[in-house]
């Protein structure tokens, strides 16, 4: 095989946040990835940017020829008829989170890439971030001794309602839409599947039409799992806590790629996801407050990892089972807070198996 032949054509859909902030800068920084094509309206737009990319229509990309991975960055209730079109034109694909809106569509686009052998993932690049490498470092070490609770925040301060599709009621919206399939995924990552699902969600914003606060348990065997997301929270909480049976460590600060991306930095600058807030570890036994510094992240790595699975080098980095938990644990979620009540994972015993 040449050079030539293992560069993988990417196909980007979108041109909006998610697109333009974290698809197109992290696509371009992988070796042996080549954006070719980016199904958007915003022709000028990307003429400007991207001069050698050609511009299409979003429904043209899935079975575009220029085309070998479809990424898939559009409104949330685009995201099952355009993956599945990419499907069954031979396309492997990469889904922005949320992967779907409803498990049933979660079940049906792992039932078709498994039938046509294509590659299938959803685009957690959060797990590529220096507070959940921080997470994972703390965790292998032991030193917490046994982990009872885990707790992740994704807090901003936005009191005012803007009017755009995520804030308006509908498929897919609201802001545990948005932040949920995050928090549910490290939860995923961390500790595996939990038992049982308990939540809850308000409109606390003035003029507010979809969840703009949602506060989740997770309940595992001899832990829980709280996961928080509100968007009238300036600060002054840390972004993740676990609590063991030797100590306790907090990390504060979210990870800076976002904001660097949104500023412009490229992903292969050298500051790039250097994180200057460290996390501390409490030690229960002594009293005592140590300083730990905190990974670099680099979101890059889930590219990557897409790169790398497509090659056959490496299992796809975040995978379909994955996928089909965190939105079986997002839908339960939703239900648990309307009923008010305890509700188990929704899982089949088959899916539950690739758990094991």
């Amino acid at each position: 095989m040449t050079e030539n032949e293992k560069t993988i054509r990417v196909g980007l859909i979108g041109y909006g946040f998610a697109g333009k902030t974290f698809h197109a800068p992290l696509i371009q920084s992988v070796p042996g990835l080549a954006l070719t094509v980016i199904g958007s309206s915003k022709r000028e737009i990307l003429k400007a940017e991207y001069p050698d990319v050609l511009v299409c229509s979003a429904d043209e990309v899935p079975t575009h020829p220029n085309v070998d991975l479809v990424v898939i960055a559009s409104p949330n209730e685009s995201h099952f008829p355009l993956a599945a079109a990419a499907l069954r034109a031979g396309k492997d694909v990469v889904v922005d989170k949320p992967f779907t809106v409803t498990l049933a569509e979660a079940r049906s686009l792992a039932e078709i890439s498994e039938k046509h052998n294509r590659i299938l993932s959803v685009f957690h690049n959060r797990r590529w971030d220096s507070e959940i490498l921080a997470t994972k470092a703390i965790l292998e070490t032991g030193v917490l001794g046994e982990i009872s609770h885990y707790e992740s925040h994704i807090d901003r301060f936005r009191p005012l309602v803007r009017q755009r599709w995520r804030e308006d009621p509908g498929p897919g919206a609201g802001l545990w839409f948005d932040l949920g399939p995050h928090l549910v995924d490290q939860a995923l990552l961390l500790f595996g599947l939990p038992h049982a699902v308990n939540a809850s969600f308000g409109i606390l914003r003035k003029g507010g039409r979809t969840d703009d606060w949602a506060h989740v348990q997770l309940i595992y065997d001899h832990m829980r799992v709280v996961l928080h997301a509100s968007l009238l929270a300036s600060g002054g909480v840390p972004r993740s806590v676990l609590h063991g049976t030797r100590g306790s460590w907090a990390k504060f600060g979210a990870d800076v790629q976002e904001r660097q991306l949104m500023n412009g930095m490229l992903p292969d600058d050298p500051a790039f996801g250097h994180d200057p807030s460290p996390s501390i570890v409490y030690d229960s036994a002594t009293g005592t407050q140590t300083k730990v510094p905190s990974p670099t992240g680099n979101q890059r790595g889930y590219y990557s990892g897409i790169r790398d699975s497509i090659l056959g080098k490496c299992p796809v980095p975040v995978p379909v089972k994955d996928a089909v938990a965190g939105m079986a644990i997002l839908e339960t979620s939703f239900e648990s807070g309307a009923r008010g009540q305890v509700l188990p994972v929704p899982l089949t015993s088959d899916e539950r198996s690739e758990w094991k």
